[in-house]
């Protein structure tokens, strides 16, 4: 399906009623956009996603006020640069906590390799295959994943869990649904 700018507007008023295909649609025809600008600005694919996924929240909570008089493209981009400045703001606010979050992210980005009992219990019911996909997505989609679907906690419960606002959760669902739909196509 082609991409016009009449389905782009259509979504967007979709989007505005409340609609959640209409907000998939403009993650995915946006996504690459808003990602591929922050990776040339912050040279850090972390970065990149996480302003992405930030990005991508604020705009949907406030998808109301954007003008059709503009490019719903140029509106993100901006929205963007605004959370790319404040994460810069936070960074250079908190130096002294600095080291101690590089410290805390280091043992969260230390891989697992050995199953779980979880794991084997999901392997004994024939999702070994599902659970592999999800390993093979980043950290932060990996605990949205359990968080929301073996845990089965609400968007609220995952809020509060990982100290992140429920749009972000949101989000990041969305996204980590979408990852690990192309991984097990590719399968």
């Amino acid at each position: 399906m082609e991409i016009t700018p009449s389905l782009i507007e259509q979504n967007i008023q979709k989007a505005k009623n409340g609609d959640q295909k209409a907000f998939s649609f403009l993650l995915d025809s946006f996504w690459n956009d808003v990602y591929s600008f922050q990776l040339q600005r912050t040279k850090n694919e972390n970065d990149a996603e996480d302003v992405t996924i930030q990005t991508f929240s604020k705009a949907f909570d406030r998808i109301h006020t954007f003008d059709e008089n503009f490019q719903f493209k140029t509106w993100l981009i901006t929205i963007s640069k605004n959370v790319h400045i404040d994460l810069v703001r936070k960074r250079k606010n908190s130096i002294t906590n600095q080291a101690s979050q590089m410290e805390d992210e280091t043992m969260y980005n230390l891989a697992d390799d050995a199953p779980s009992a979880e794991d084997l219990l999901i392997t004994e019911q024939n999702l070994a295959t599902l659970l592999q996909c999800i390993k093979k997505l980043k950290p932060h989609y990996q605990e949205v994943i359990h968080l929301r679907y073996f845990q089965e906690m609400t968007y609220e419960e995952i809020s509060d869990h990982i100290k992140e606002p429920m749009n972000n959760v949101k989000v990041k669902l969305l996204r980590a649904k979408k990852l690990l739909a192309e991984i097990i196509k590719k399968k």
